[in-house]
């Protein structure tokens, strides 16, 4: 029996389940996944995401609900990687129609 194929659909669906600490959005929504690599030969997922603020005290807290939320929603993951990167910095203009509507934005 094959294991199920890793997507990036998948990933984001995942991540949707992570949210900002000081905001009322997912980090999908709120546009902080800059990247998303998948290796199906070693079912390794890698994300390289951001944060809205680079002094985030709780950033590490993130990016662990980021991992658990990947190995809990797709179980065939071996191994997830989280890059938090700052280059280029988050901005407003990369939140999802969704995000803007809730935070007022629009």
């Amino acid at each position: 029996m094959s294991e199920e194929e890793i997507t990036v659909e998948k990933v984001l669906e995942a991540l949707k389940m992570v949210y900002d600490p000081e905001i009322p959005v997912n980090v999908v929504d709120l546009g902080l996944i800059y990247d998303i690599q998948i290796n199906q030969q070693d079912r390794s997922v890698y994300v390289k995401m951001t944060l809205t603020a680079p002094g985030c005290p709780v950033g590490f807290l993130v990016v662990e609900q980021a991992k658990e939320a990947i190995r809990s929603m797709i179980p065939s993951v071996k191994k997830v990687d989280v890059e938090l990167t700052f280059n280029p910095p988050w901005t407003p203009d990369r939140m999802s129609d969704e995000a803007k509507e809730i935070l007022g934005f629009i």
